[in-house]
């Protein structure tokens, strides 16, 4: 897959493009993206999406801006496993959130991406002020040759698919719902860095993954499935936070104990899948009391994954 910054350089052909946020590629992304590749295999054009960097919400309103379901590289990385042959990277600022929306059909649309075929969904707004809309696409696309098409939202058990709605249900540790939204179960990837050896001393050494978020969409010790090791994905028992209990972290740590498993994991690039929510980060009064409910979580987790 191609990665553009900016509009520096303009698509090498002709593109069937889609535009937006795509944080944590759910299934309204998914189908979305499938229209796009059925598309524009049959039409020659080149599959390409428009997305922005940082989120737009982090921009205009940084304090109250949503946790991210996915970093950048994962997110690029999900959109090419769903057939994405250029993603167009916008950071955005002043200067791209001043663009009218007149402007952003001719200079991006028209100009730098070559759209032939713009899908979008049925909530989608552009130029400044979001005073942009279907219909304006619409007679902008006759002037410049190129078509649109909307495609509705995804239900699922009665519930319409997004990304507020997953960040919603890992929030309150809904698992299950979350991994229903996302068509799959939600991870976190890291790589595996040097702790300070209190799990090992506590008699249940931990892989401890430095990531991205902060803050992370969700907090507290889940039963993990975990991938990029050796021998093939592994069990274990995970917390997400700051550690309470012990000396307090300054952004969340992703620490992981894995289940039968004794290997040097430095420098490893982990991905670990959420499976079950097994409680909310605590503080203890002393490590006696950590290690006890270490023991206890470790067994919960077993029991998840033995039924």
């Amino acid at each position: 897959m191609l990665v553009f910054r900016g509009f520096s350089r303009s698509a090498p052909r002709a593109t069937a493009l889609s535009i937006g946020n795509f944080d944590g590629v759910h299934l309204g992304h998914r189908a979305l993206l499938e229209r796009l590749r059925a598309a524009a295999k049959s039409e020659g054009l080149l599959p390409a999406v428009l997305t922005f960097e940082p989120h737009p919400r982090e921009f205009f309103a940084p304090g109250t801006a949503p946790a991210r379901l996915s970093t950048l590289r994962e997110k690029l990385e999900r959109l090419a496993e769903e057939g994405v042959a250029l993603a167009c990277v916008q950071r955005f600022h002043a200067g791209f959130a001043a663009l009218t929306a007149r402007e952003f059909i001719e200079r991006v649309l028209a100009g730098a991406l070559k759209t032939a075929l713009l899908i979008i969904g049925d909530d989608f707004r552009y130029g400044a002020g979001r005073t942009g809309d279907f219909a304006m696409l619409e007679e902008a696309g006759g002037r410049h040759g190129f078509r649109v098409e909307r495609m509705g939202g995804v239900v699922v058990d009665g519930e319409r698919v997004s990304s507020s709605a997953a960040r919603a249900a890992l929030a309150a540790g809904e698992m299950e719902r979350a991994a229903r939204l996302l068509g799959q179960p939600y991870a976190l990837d890291g790589r595996v860095a040097h702790g300070d050896g209190l799990g090992r001393r506590l008699g249940f050494a931990t892989a401890n993954l430095r990531i991205k978020h902060d803050p992370p969409p969700l907090s507290g010790v889940f039963a993990v499935e975990v991938f990029g090791l050796p021998g093939g994905p592994r069990r274990g028992v995970a917390n997400v936070g700051v550690r309470p209990s012990a000396h307090a972290l300054p952004r969340p740590l992703l620490e992981v104990h894995l289940f039968d498993f004794c290997a040097d994991l430095y420098g490893a690039h982990l991905s670990v899948r959420f499976m079950h929510r097994l409680r909310s980060e605590i503080h203890f009064s002393d490590l006696a009391a950590l290690q006890a409910q270490i023991a206890r979580d470790a067994e919960s987790a077993r029991h998840y994954f033995q039924h």
